[in-house]
């Protein structure tokens, strides 16, 4: 584009540069895609994300004063690294501590909305990449703050989560239609010569990303061999071809896009901004359209699917595993405690019965034959006892608005009554009880 900075130049690259893990991940959850896949496009997007927001910092920053040196760039970027390490890896210890402390579920789950804000904002005043440490905040509460026992915050923090990843979506989407026509009219007149310019942009968007996964997952399948270990890398050229195409760009380039100055120092026009917009949003849009609507018939022809009897073997491991786990831990209460025989019979079935629940290959025919038929009753039991349940429930807010009627006692006996319709409340189920 004649007259555009390079400055300018680069923060449109950088932009455009991270797919969106989201749109894509919907995409191949929808198709059945392998799993490995599915996990290298979300942590595509999580990295890719983070290279393209701090190079975009630099360009941006270079473009707003007007100056620009190398050696500054790079002692930047390190600072900027280095310093979002730290802070990422200290709020990520200070929070999983802290887990310990709050025995409610809410405080732990809003805890973990607080936890990146305070990254970001204590990397940013540090001179760091407030991203990149919320990255390291993220990933560290994955490793080190999951609990094996807290059943209730992982449903509750998988909801919330849910919701909020939703929302931002929603909204990070929404703002191209109330932008795009201030866009339009920021451009208008010089159709011409930006539609070119964009479907250009928008072509090495998608050649780029080919060409860096042709040597990429040629250089990883080498590796492979040589380490024999099960590295989540395509395996196969169609693989390969459905990675590419499931480049889409998404919420990360919209938001980048719209984030772009106004004004450089000195108040003049930042430059090109209009254009800059536009584009992006014609690289978000096309790719959306053109690869997320042919995606599937693409995986498709190609007869990219899920590998069900990989899955299937790993389920029927860990669900060995768990009985095995959970008969050892029986034996040791048996040691360490006085249990009665028929007690200690009943929970070495059930203990087996948590393999068999998971994967009832591990059960003889005869014995897999009984747990389906005892499945098929326990399924029938939950049914009528839904229907019970409901009633009870129906009954309960009809009281609430009895005259003289206590709002917070219904609110509390209406809570003890979900409780007992999760599937696997701290209550049980009906046929536990």
């Amino acid at each position: 584009m004649p007259g555009l900075p390079l400055a300018p130049a680069i923060a449109l690259g950088a932009l455009v540069a991270p797919p969106d893990p989201v749109a894509a991940t919907a995409v191949a959850g929808r198709l059945g895609l392998p799993r490995r896949m599915v996990s290298i496009l979300e942590g595509e997007g999580l990295f890719n994300d983070v290279t393209a927001i701090t190079l975009y910092h630099v360009a941006v920053t270079a473009a707003v004063t007007g100056s620009f040196s190398a050696t500054g760039a790079g002692a930047e970027l390190a600072l900027s690294a280095g310093v979002a390490l730290a802070v990422g890896a200290v709020v990520g210890w200070a929070t999983t501590s802290m887990f310990g402390l709050l025995g409610d579920v809410t405080l732990r789950t809003g805890l973990t909305l607080l936890a990146p804000f305070a990254a970001y904002v204590l990397a940013e005043e540090l001179s760091g990449s407030g991203v990149l440490a919320v990255l390291v905040t993220a990933l560290w509460l994955g490793e080190r703050g999951a609990d094996a026992d807290d059943v209730t915050g992982r449903l509750t923090g998988r909801s919330f989560w849910a919701v909020i990843d939703t929302l931002v979506t929603g909204v990070a989407f929404g703002l191209i239609g109330l932008e795009l026509h201030l866009v339009l009219d920021t451009v208008s007149g010089r159709w011409g010569e930006l539609l070119p310019a964009a479907a250009l942009v928008l072509a090495v968007v998608v050649a780029v990303r080919l060409l860096w996964l042709l040597p990429a997952t040629w250089l990883a399948r080498r590796l492979h061999r040589r380490t024999d270990y099960a590295e989540e890398i395509p395996l196969t050229w169609r693989e390969t071809v459905v990675m590419w195409w499931s480049g889409m760009r998404g919420v990360a380039s919209v938001a980048l896009a719209l984030a772009l100055p106004l004004t450089v120092d000195g108040g003049g026009a930042f430059p090109e901004r209009g254009t800059l917009v536009f584009i992006g949003f014609v690289v978000v849009i096309g790719t959306l359209l053109l690869q997320g609507l042919t995606l599937p018939w693409l995986a498709g022809r190609l007869g990219v699917r899920a590998d069900s009897d990989a899955e299937e073997a790993l389920e029927h491991e860990l669900a060995v595993r768990a009985a095995k786990a959970a008969k050892r831990r029986l034996r040791e209460i048996e040691r360490e405690h006085d249990v009665p025989d028929e007690i200690s019979e009943a929970l070495a079935r059930r203990a087996y019965d948590i393999g068999v629940r998971i994967s009832p290959r591990i059960a003889a025919d005869e014995r897999r034959e009984n747990v389906a038929a005892r499945a098929e009753r326990m399924r029938r039991v939950h049914h009528l006892y839904a229907e019970l349940l409901s009633a009870a429930r129906h009954e309960v807010l009809d009281a609430r608005s009895e005259p003289g009627a206590d709002p917070e006692v219904v609110d509390r006996v209406l809570r003890e009554l979900d409780e007992r319709s999760l599937p696997h409340g701290r209550r049980g189920t009906a046929g536990e009880e």
